[in-house]
């Protein structure tokens, strides 16, 4: 694009024209048809951390600590390292109960992270937690504990 000095030969329209002028009236050529239907946007489910009804192991507490008890194996290399402590979890129970997105807080290591992530894919379907009788995803905590016997 370059800028041309030549004089206009046309003045701009004056007021009274454009007062006069029905502007929209005439159809301009173009694509029928509908236009694209608007973006769906995927709401993902909300993940509460409190709810009226937090989500349960099946049988309850002593059940899920009965339950780490049995399944939970001591890596060999915290063993031999003499490694013990508290792995802090994190997992979703989503809405049907299943355990979704484990994750390692605090850990320890020596293999201990990995056995606690392990153990906590491996859980059986929990009860739901609710929010106003609902079944909803709820963020849970657990502390997983690694003692030498």
């Amino acid at each position: 694009l370059e800028a041309v000095d030549e004089p206009v030969d046309e003045p701009p329209p004056t007021q009274e024209v454009l007062t006069e002028t029905n502007a929209g009236t005439v159809t301009q050529e173009g694509e029928n048809g509908e236009a694209p239907p608007p973006p769906v946007e995927v709401e993902e489910p909300t993940v509460f951390t409190i709810v009226e009804e937090m989500p349960s192991f099946p049988g309850g507490e002593a059940e899920l600590f009965k339950y780490l008890g049995k399944t939970v194996k001591y890596p060999p290399m915290a063993q031999d390292a003499g490694i013990t402590g508290v792995v802090y979890m994190t997992f979703v129970v989503d809405e049907h109960g299943k355990v979704k997105d484990p994750k390692v807080l605090r850990g320890i290591g020596g293999g201990c992270d990995e056995e606690a992530i392990r153990v906590v894919k491996a859980m059986p379907p929990w009860e739901p937690g609710k929010q106003r009788g609902k079944p909803v995803r709820v963020q849970y905590n657990l502390p997983i504990r690694f003692t030498l016997k």
